[in-house]
């Protein structure tokens, strides 16, 4: 993610000696020839483009199941020998700060730079912005706490503005209906979340809190216009949270050293009870498929992986526990898969489907054709809303499915 050290990525991929490495991570951002090599074996948390790149490629690239809140758990079965990140200058108290990335390996680099058998090595560029730690959980480490401190010049990835359907449109004005005044918001990545951040931008509506597993540019276009306060929040009141951030350089020249935002653990942001605690929690999410009963499918189609699990459980579960809350799935009715046009309001799970997120937490699922919200609902009342919002084209093979459920 943001902590990806491209420069030592850069540098590893210029050898071609390699007889039996191995590398854990995930969602890295930009392209290292090394995972290509075919001694380098690459154990991955979150596909994105580039993991899916490098498969494709043939690279031995393996997925590792899990949810982000447990990276820390992970990394500490892992044990890997040597430790990697991407952090900003230090400071003249000699201390970096984790910048656009906190997630969960605070600890584990610590504890490797701490072992003389381990290495912590840590890239540093005076282009990554000083973000300030949530209070009461750290984001700093001490030069003297790192082995090797490589310095660079390296920039943030910035996430290249994603082009809008027509159906994600609508899609996001169906959503931002269901944010109200004072809301806390939780946004994934995407082109959706960035609609319906924009329309709440255009809305009458503000003074709204965030609370996210990601800060994007959507939720830096509703700070740049006043809409953010987090005034009626009990807890971290007046303070952003999140755990990691990707977008645009205003974006990161917004969080240098911004006294209104606060990186925490994805340990502390993503527990649902945590999520919980936030005044008219809405998490808008997306997923690839959703089913008649409200099984969410995203982050696998069929066996082949696409993205990871990440924080959607947690958010859908964090939302679920209030009537005050909304969780929001959004995704086009349909997809074009290798020709053909498919619905991705489906039937029925594939043979090999994985479902990410069960139907018991469902909220709010919205396409371009409307809203379907599942609380309180029936299987059987859950598959005809389901149909409601599915294409035309599907909607009567899906009403054929849909009378066989529920009996």
């Amino acid at each position: 993610m943001g902590g990806t050290p491209r420069t030592l990525l850069d540098e590893l991929s210029k050898r071609c000696d390699w007889q039996n490495l191995t590398f854990s991570g995930g969602l890295l951002l930009g392209r290292h020839q090394v995972f290509t090599h075919p001694n380098v074996h690459y154990r991955a948390t979150f596909f994105g483009g580039a993991e899916r790149d490098y498969r494709d490629q043939g690279a031995d690239i393996e997925f590792i199941p899990s949810f982000f809140r447990h990276y820390g758990l992970l990394i500490q079965h892992l044990n890997a020998r040597v430790m990697m990140m991407q952090a900003s200058m230090p400071d003249e108290n000699g201390e970096v700060s984790l910048s656009i990335y906190n997630g969960a390996h605070l600890e584990e680099c610590r504890r490797a730079g701490a072992d003389p058998h381990r290495l912590l090595i840590v890239e540093c560029s005076p282009h990554f912005p000083r973000t300030r730690a949530l209070e009461g959980h750290p984001h700093v480490l001490h030069r003297d706490e790192i082995d090797v401190i490589v310095y660079t010049d390296a920039h943030p990835t910035e996430l290249p503005g994603e082009n809008a359907a027509p159906e994600d449109v609508a899609i996001a004005d169906i959503a931002a209906s269901f944010i109200r005044e004072g809301s806390t918001l939780q946004t994934g990545i995407g082109a959706i979340p960035s609609l319906v951040a924009q329309a709440l931008v255009r809305g009458s509506g503000g003074d709204f809190g965030v609370h996210s597993e990601m800060f994007t540019d959507g939720l830096h276009a509703l700070a740049a216009a006043g809409k953010i306060t987090n005034a009626r929040k009990s807890e971290n009141h007046g303070i952003s949270v999140m755990t990691f951030a990707l977008g645009s350089a205003a974006m990161y020249e917004y969080l240098d050293d911004n006294p209104r935002v606060g990186f925490a653990p994805v340990t502390y942001t993503n527990d649902p009870a945590v999520i919980a605690r936030n005044p008219r929690m809405v998490s808008i999410n997306s997923a690839l498929e959703v089913d008649l009963q409200g099984q969410m499918v995203a982050d696998a189609l069929g066996g082949r992986q696409y993205s990871g699990v990440g924080g959607h459980m947690d958010f859908v579960e964090g939302t679920s526990l209030s009537r005050d809350h909304t969780s929001l799935i959004c995704l086009q009715s349909t997809a074009v898969v290798k020709g053909m046009r498919k619905s991705r309001i489906i039937g029925g799970m594939d043979s090999h489907a994985v479902v990410t997120t069960p139907r018991h937490l469902a909220g709010v699922i919205v396409t371009e054709y409307g809203s379907a919200d599942l609380r309180g609902l029936s299987v059987r009342e859950r598959a005809q809303a389901m149909v409601a919002i599915a294409h035309p084209d599907f909607r009567d093979e899906l009403s054929v499915a849909a009378e066989s459920l529920g009996r």
